[in-house]
């Protein structure tokens, strides 16, 4: 066994445990440093699929928007909440939860309805964009944006979606209750 190899099962190993940690662990405090932790190695193991892109846009949009953000809504959030998580509603399926599961089902229909009605293969700047093979002297950035849009779109529209999701259970994090 390589090197090589010895450094990806270490990373492997340590996105695995941490992963599990995060869900395990109680201690929102830990949580977030665990996921942090988890998110670097992600990029390492991204670093050795020969994926630099997108190990470098896993530290810039994760580590550094989606952490940050959950950092400052840990800080900005209410401590009777966070001393008491157990009080807190776990309900996962509820009448008050109808709203917004119709809502990403609604979504969820429109995503899919517009994949399989895109014909990606005839729009012109596809048609000339030639092989997908790249060559050192070529514009990757061009390359990427067309895979991007059209290949990879679905997986670019799930990360947005769980950009809004961080956003939103960050706000809710941060708000403070209401004294009757």
């Amino acid at each position: 066994m390589g090197i090589e190899q010895l450094v990806f099962y270490v990373f492997a190993v340590i996105v695995l445990a941490s992963a599990l940690l995060v869900v395990a662990n109680k201690n929102l405090v830990r949580s977030i440093f665990l996921f942090f932790i988890t998110l670097f190695s992600m990029a390492g193991l991204f670093v050795f699929a020969l994926a630099d892109f997108v190990a470098i846009t896993q530290i810039v949009i994760y580590v550094g928007g989606v952490l940050v953000l959950m950092i400052f809504a840990f800080l900005l959030s209410n401590k009777h909440i966070l001393d008491n998580p157990d009080n807190l509603k776990t309900g996962v399926i509820g009448l008050h939860h109808l709203p917004g599961i119709l809502v990403a089902f609604l979504f969820f229909i429109v995503i899919v309805w517009s994949v399989s009605l895109a014909k990606v293969e005839q729009l012109e700047w596809i048609q000339h964009s030639g092989d997908n093979t790249l060559k050192p002297s070529d514009n990757t950035i061009h390359n990427i944006g067309i895979n991007l849009m059209t290949r990879y779109l679905l997986p670019f529209e799930v990360v947005s979606v769980f950009l809004m999701m961080a956003l939103i259970g960050a706000a809710h994090l941060a708000r403070k209750e209401r004294k009757p």
